[in-house]
């Protein structure tokens, strides 16, 4: 595998100088094309940017592995020598690293006996709007008769040579809510004319509070979380107006329903309460992730069977990813390979602008894949 991994470090480069958003990846759509067709495969455009490779092993049933390949409107400041080539953009989520993954993966297929078939999915716009709805929706996991998902991701928070999972509930359900108090404005020295817009907005957060501390069991991880407020124009006028917003994080679907109904309970009684109008705007995001048990088991014994790597369960993670509209239609399971490496530091977050890590991790995601398509049977 080691004159693989080269290939996946230049792959890796390659692709880090030319990132771009969601459906805009002309240019990462071209290289990919052009490096897959290389390799002998005979790749297809999905969804406008998007790629999948078909490996017909003459069976009946089918098992998908997907990289995202979007990029995110952040300034590079990692000083690298093939820092992006597009100014204001940057691979500051690995999906780089994950294009050049499942790149691997693919060169490592060529020549083996392959059992069961393979569906390769290069997704795009996983930072928005969400391209794995599209690719879900397009109906090629059923043209294919799809058994299973996998994906994983690049994760700084997990030392190198770890992978990191946990059956069930592993990435939230999230969505963006704004709220809009309408009131009525006044002078501050006669409150009783007016409707303190403002004031209805710290109501409304005690409120919340007590919707995750009280309505929630407490093993059942949830966050309303609001990030802004604007309401006001000057120190003795009461605010007409107030806007909220912030993101609702879930586990569970009946979960996340239950905080918006409480909230637009919380909504109404506000209005009869106090007089002002309430307007709420939800826009909901991606699934949660909810990793299936089999599989879950199936990667333990992988990781555990690989010498140089480590296992870990770990903690749910409140983050989204749009993973989980394959699991909605498919069992599926996605992980995380540690990069976290203090020496040589590489310890920055996910989206910060000097994200980076040693591209020798890229052959451990390559590991695993390979590990799971023996466990699967998928090759002999």
């Amino acid at each position: 595998m080691e004159k693989i991994l080269e290939t996946m470090k230049r792959h890796r480069r390659n692709l880090h100088e030319i990132p771009e958003l969601g459906y805009e990846e002309k240019k990462t759509q071209a290289y990919l094309l052009q490096e897959i067709k290389k390799m002998g495969y005979e790749p297809k455009i999905i969804c406008e940017t998007g790629i999948y490779v078909y490996i017909d092993g003459g069976a009946e049933e089918t098992y998908g592995f997907r990289t995202d390949i979007d990029g995110l409107s952040i300034l590079e400041e990692t000083g690298v020598s093939y820092s992006s080539k597009h100014e204001g953009s940057m691979h500051a989520c690995g999906h780089d690293g994950h294009m050049a993954t499942l790149l691997g993966f693919m060169e490592y297929l060529r020549g083996k006996k392959i059992k069961k078939n393979i569906l390769a999915v290069f997704q795009p716009a996983e930072e928005g709007p969400g391209g794995a709805k599209n690719i879900v929706e397009s109906g090629i996991l059923e043209k294919y008769n799809v058994q299973g998902m996998f994906g994983l991701h690049l994760f700084p928070k997990l030392e190198e040579g770890i992978i990191g999972c946990r059956p069930g509930g592993f990435m939230a359900k999230a969505a963006e809510i704004n709220i809009v108090i309408k009131g009525r404005s006044g002078h501050g020295g006669q409150p009783h004319l007016g409707l303190d817009s403002i004031q209805v907005a710290g109501k409304m957060l005690e409120g919340f509070n007590l919707i995750t501390s009280k309505f929630i069991a407490p093993f059942d991880p949830s966050i309303i979380a609001i990030g802004k407020i604007e309401g006001g124009t000057i120190r003795n006028i009461i605010p007409e107006m107030t806007r909220m917003e912030g993101t609702i994080r879930a586990f569970s679907v009946d979960t996340f329903n239950l905080i918006v109904k409480k909230i637009k309970d919380i909504s109404r009684g506000m209005e009869l309460s106090y007089g002002v109008e309430i307007d709420i705007d939800l826009a909901e995001g991606y699934p949660p992730v909810i990793n299936d048990r089999e599989y879950y088991n199936l990667l333990e014994e992988v990781v555990k069977g690989e010498k140089g790597l480590e296992f870990e369960e770990i903690d749910p993670e409140m983050l989204a990813e749009d993973f989980g509209f394959y699991q909605e239609v498919t069992r599926g399971l996605f992980f995380f390979v540690g990069t976290k490496n203090e020496k040589l530091g590489y310890v920055e977050s996910l989206h910060n602008s000097k994200f980076n890590f040693d591209e020798k991790v890229l052959g451990n995601g390559l590991r695993v894949y390979a590990g799971i398509c023996k466990k699967l049977g998928i090759l002999e």
